[in-house]
């Protein structure tokens, strides 16, 4: 093996020059050449990563290719040059008595250096698949949960990493998995609260209830969302004051998120008089669907005579507005309740208002 017979074959051909060394000479000669070797190795690779691979991914329709040459060829590069100087300093039998820890610190680096490519990998698919939410026509992501979205994956590859190193060291893992156990217990009954704000995060996340920019009704609030973040959800309310909600109570409860609102149903009641006579009354469901009907983006539903009230007619009137905007039904009721006005006074229908009638039995004396 040429890693273990190249000092002794550089310490032979420097005595045939008859050239006077020692051993260690040759052992130094070998280690230099191990790591100029593992320089020029490296550079090969991110030449390849550089010239060829980078352009095969511009090629293809994604851009994910890209971004993982990109962030990736830089670690291949360091990772290259730590072989290369690992194979240098076995060479050196001087520090022969410490190879075991020599060899424990460069597992080490390799193992991490490997967990750290991996968590460069996963931060271009994270934000890789929020650009494609973003494209798909949906709302942009919280920036602040991607952030701690990759932050807790990191962490569990560097755990993994841990783990494989006990591993792969023949220590025992039971010890180690218990101790995880109990820390992680301890640490969740600690941040018990802060916990269920994160995991409410990534619940609001991935359910969708609502985005940056919905209006919605969070329980007697409500208001435009203006920032989701780890811990609670910002919301702009009608008075103009910011709301703080934490995540864990808005996951708990009930929300309205009248963003997903795509036609908007109304339902109003008109009363009239008892006194209205009965051809009128027939009459006036035909004249509200003359009313409602012409409207722009407006459908008719039904107009009936629904209950006999303590001093008026009531005819329930429903309608569907295919619109979501708020203003656009305001303009469209107030519209039609002037046309209303307008048709009832031609018709001399009178519109109820609160009456009581009273009446008094006089008795007469004989």
């Amino acid at each position: 093996m040429i890693d273990t017979t190249l000092p002794d074959l550089i310490n032979n051909v420097l005595r045939d020059a008859h050239i006077l060394i020692t051993p260690v000479i040759g052992q130094i000669i070998a280690a230099v050449f191990f790591f100029i070797l593992s320089f020029i190795a490296g550079w090969v690779v991110y030449h390849i990563f550089e010239h060829y691979f980078s352009k095969w991914a511009k090629k293809t329709k994604t851009t994910l290719d890209d971004e993982i040459i990109k962030n990736v060829k830089r670690p291949v590069y360091y990772f290259v040059i730590l072989l290369g100087f690992f194979y240098a300093v076995e060479q050196l039998t001087v520090i022969s008595g410490y190879s075991y820890i020599i060899g424990e610190i460069f597992l080490l680096a390799e193992v991490f250096l490997v967990a750290f490519i991996i968590t460069r990998i996963i931060n271009v698919l994270v934000s890789w698949y929020a650009e494609r939410i973003v494209k798909q026509g949906r709302r942009a992501v919280s920036s602040n949960i991607l952030l701690v979205f990759k932050k807790l994956l990191h962490v569990f590859v560097y755990i993994a990493a841990f783990l494989y190193l006990l591993y792969i060291s023949r220590i025992d893992l039971s010890g180690a998995v218990v101790g995880l156990g109990v820390t992680g217990i301890a640490i969740a009954f600690a941040l018990q609260s802060i916990l269920g704000d994160a995991f409410s995060a990534f619940t609001i996340y991935f359910d969708r209830p609502f985005e940056i920019g919905d209006y919605v009704v969070i329980g007697q609030h409500e208001g435009t969302v203006t920032h989701i973040s780890m811990k609670s959800t910002r919301i702009k309310l009608l008075q103009g004051e910011e709301l703080v909600v934490s995540n864990k109570e808005i996951t708990s409860g009930s929300i309205r998120n009248f963003k997903k609102m795509e036609t908007r149903r109304v339902s109003f009641t008109l009363a009239v008089t008892y006194q209205t006579p009965l051809e009128t009354l027939k009459k006036i469901p035909q004249l509200l669907q003359e009313i409602i009907q012409p409207f722009d983006q407006v459908e008719f539903q039904r107009a009936h005579l629904k209950e006999f009230g303590q001093f008026s007619l009531n005819f329930e009137v429903v309608y569907t507005v295919q619109s979501p905007d708020y203003v656009k039904y305001l303009d469209t009721q107030q519209a039609i309740n002037f046309r209303i006005l307008e048709t009832f006074e031609k018709e001399r229908i009178d519109l109820a208002y609160p009456t009581q009638t009273i009446v008094l039995n006089e008795k007469r004396n004989s």
